[in-house]
């Protein structure tokens, strides 16, 4: 397969020169409207990998899905957003990054229509990759339009912190409006999205400035080899849930997309204009930001996963009542990115993502505690709020960090490339943990099954037999949620420790950074 050249245009309209108008309010104003924009359509990018978790009972139901296919309505979502977030920075790179971000949240709203009015599996799946295809053209031209209209330092790291706070917040947010919107009627979950993307649009062309348009060519290869490998990966360990680590479909899906994303490599490491240029991962400071965000995406999807079946499954919390549950996680990580912001111009950014790093697995420990009779107010609210603190502490730091020093020319792959690791690790590290916890509940039910045939002896009714089964259900869900949340703790806390010592730029430096030179190589 060849690559597709595309030549560079001269530059349509400038980018908004902020250093320029911050001198006046006028300027002031613009850069507000504008950051208010990206925020908005990060949000909504970000809040739909979460907002349907509370929904999916009710899609189940009206559309037929099997307990099998449910958990796509998630994944394929998550995969074509993270597997073509890459190519969306590239695309943006070459033809224009506002261009490409105003396609994305129209996109993003078309498809969100036709997902609400889905009456089949297959076009609600088809609405879902689309959805994603849209984030990843609009969501790393977000994060590029901020870090080439701001200058670096104040305004960059007070822009960056609103970023970060959208990135982080949104998927509580999401569980939040799921819950009130599923109250009314499933699809209007995804209706919400059509007149955000359509506005964002409209006012993107008034208040965000054209970036000047690189030459280069669209790695089409890497793209698919890249996507179906990481495909595949995921289907096989979720496959294992159901037929075991051994069943010969479950390895060949593993072993086929570890193939398909060693070829992935190759393929970049030859490419004169790679997807993921190694020179991005080259860097110290940034391979290790990637990483972290890496296992991060891996702790905040398993933890919305889980923790929002818990609350409705064991703990017997209605949609609304489990969406506001989550309230004050978004407000925790709002507030802690805030602070995370302002401390990033006096600390260096390793200690602050280290001590965020410590809080989350500290609250992922207090989950991996829970048991069927928890309490919400004493055992999962101060783990929440504990958690979502130490979210708030690493995103901020994590955000700058990742593109610190990037060249101009690669200001749209290296914001992708730190998005593509947070949704990809949270695909597979669902994947992962979804499987770890399934095992963990047929060996925790099969402990318990005797009990059952003992009632069943002694003469128990079927009314006392259908509720037995039921405690047991429950405790056994429950046991294998536990499991996952503890494995969390050590990812995390594995995350923190590479951050401490791995993560070496200093705060004086990152505040200093600005756009690298063009790359001439």
């Amino acid at each position: 397969m060849s690559e597709d050249v595309v030549k560079a245009d001269p530059p349509e309209n400038r980018p908004v020169d902020s250093v320029t108008e911050a001198g006046n309010g006028h300027g002031h104003r613009n850069l507000g409207i504008a950051l208010a924009l990206i925020s908005m359509a990060q949000l909504m990018v970000v809040l739909d990998g979460t907002i349907v978790n509370i929904a999916l009972p009710h899609i189940q139901t009206d559309l037929g899905f099997s307990n099998a296919t449910l958990p796509w309505v998630v994944n394929a979502y998550a995969l074509a957003f993270g597997g073509l977030l890459l190519l969306g920075g590239r695309i943006g790179d070459i033809l224009g990054r506002r261009k490409v971000f105003v396609f994305g949240v129209v996109l993003f709203g078309v498809a969100s229509f036709i997902g609400g009015i889905a009456q089949s599996e297959g076009v609600l799946l088809a609405s879902r990759i689309l959805q994603g295809v849209a984030a990843a053209a609009a969501s790393p031209n977000a994060l590029a339009l901020i870090t080439t209209t701001f200058p670096a330092g104040k305004e960059r790291n007070r822009a960056m912190g609103v970023y970060a706070a959208m990135s982080g917040a949104g998927a509580a947010v999401g569980l939040i409006l799921g819950g009130a919107l599923t109250e009314a009627d499933w699809r209007w979950t995804f209706f919400i999205n059509t007149p955000i993307g359509l506005l964002v649009a409209v006012l993107a062309f008034r208040f965000l400035g054209e970036s000047e348009r690189q030459t280069g060519k669209f790695d089409l290869p890497g793209a698919i080899t890249g996507t179906l490998g990481l495909t595949s990966l995921v289907y096989g360990l979720t496959h294992a849930a159901t037929d075991g680590w051994g069943d010969s479909l479950t390895l060949l899906f593993i072993l086929g997309g570890v193939a398909l994303l060693a070829v992935f490599l190759l393929i970049e490491s030859r490419s004169k204009h790679a997807l993921m240029p190694f020179r991005i991962l080259a860097n110290r400071t940034r391979g290790v930001s990637f990483f972290v965000m890496l296992v991060v995406g891996a702790a905040m999807f398993s933890m919305f996963y889980f923790l929002g079946i818990f609350v409705q499954n064991i703990m017997g919390y209605s949609a609304l009542k489990t969406g506001f549950a989550f309230l004050p996680f978004s407000l925790g990580i709002v507030a802690a990115a805030q602070v995370a912001s302002s401390l990033v111009a006096k600390m260096d950014p390793r200690w602050i993502s280290g001590a965020g790093g410590v809080l989350v697995s500290g609250g992922m420990f207090g989950f991996s505690r829970l048991a069927v009779d928890s309490s919400y107010l004493t055992h999962l609210l101060p783990f929440i709020l504990l958690l979502s603190f130490g979210m708030g502490l690493i995103f901020v730091p994590l955000t700058l960090t990742a593109v610190s020093g990037v060249a101009h020319e690669d200001s749209g792959v290296g914001s992708a490339v730190l998005n593509t690791v947070q949704q990809i690790g949270g695909a597979v590290g669902l994947a992962l943990l979804g499987t770890i916890s399934a095992n963990a509940i047929k060996d925790r039910f099969t402990e318990l099954a005797p009990g059952l045939q003992q009632a069943a002896q002694s003469g128990a009714s079927p009314e006392q037999l259908k509720q037995l089964e039921g405690q047991f259900t429950a405790v056994a869900t429950t046991h294998g949620f536990t499991r996952a949340f503890l494995w969390s703790t050590f990812l995390m806390l594995g995350a923190a420790v590479v951050t401490i010592v791995g993560l070496s730029i200093k705060h004086k430096d990152l505040a200093s950074d600005g756009q690298a030179p063009v790359h001439m190589g």
